[in-house]
């Protein structure tokens, strides 16, 4: 058996062999595609994504309700999404080069309410003139939300760069603020 409870030797495989499926997942933040590949999520995409792997690269299109992985990704989207999730506890896996594995790894390490800069990131790597290097690879993070790209911002604060827009960089960061943060500014 799968983690996600199905014997994976009976999960339907496309016309090429792979298992690789994606449905469209209808959130607050319009309907993310989200990606799975055998027993893990592969992909996150926000409509109008910056950097959209091609489409065949998706698999085929299932219904959420048909994948227990993806049914499990919506519910912890859903979650996050209305505040009442902090974590994501789903089986994951990227493909990038040996540099955005590593940022990526970084990315899965920045608690929920924190933020941190692509200086940051880079001096931790060794090294604080990568990071505009630190910023692409963050910009490729194939797995939004899940992997809080979100969470990183421009040395002196302000939103930059995000595949899915600004304006929904700006809503996660929202949901995850802290009370008190929240309660300052209201006066």
């Amino acid at each position: 058996m799968t983690d996600i409870g199905q014997p994976a030797n009976t999960r339907k495989r496309d016309d090429t062999g792979s298992d690789t499926r994606h449905a469209i997942v209808e959130t607050s933040l319009g309907g993310l595609t989200v990606v799975a590949s055998g027993d893990a999520l592969t992909g996150l995409y926000f409509p109008h994504h910056w950097y959209l792997p091609p489409a065949e690269s998706l698999g085929r299109r299932v219904a959420v309700a048909d994948d227990a992985l993806l049914t499990l990704a919506a519910s912890q989207l859903d979650e996050y999404l209305n505040g009442d999730r902090t974590t994501f506890d789903l089986p994951t896996r990227t493909h990038g080069d040996a540099f955005q594995e590593r940022v990526w790894a970084m990315l899965r390490e920045i608690p929920f309410g924190e933020t941190t800069t692509y200086g940051e990131l880079a001096e931790r790597l060794g090294n604080k003139a990568l990071a505009q290097s630190v910023g692409q690879a963050v910009g490729h993070n194939p797995l939004s939300i899940i992997v809080a790209c979100h969470r990183v911002v421009g040395s002196n604060g302000r939103l930059t760069g995000f595949a899915g827009g600004l304006e929904r960089k700006q809503r996660l960061l929202e949901i995850e603020e802290p009370e008190t943060v929240k309660a300052a500014r209201l006066f």
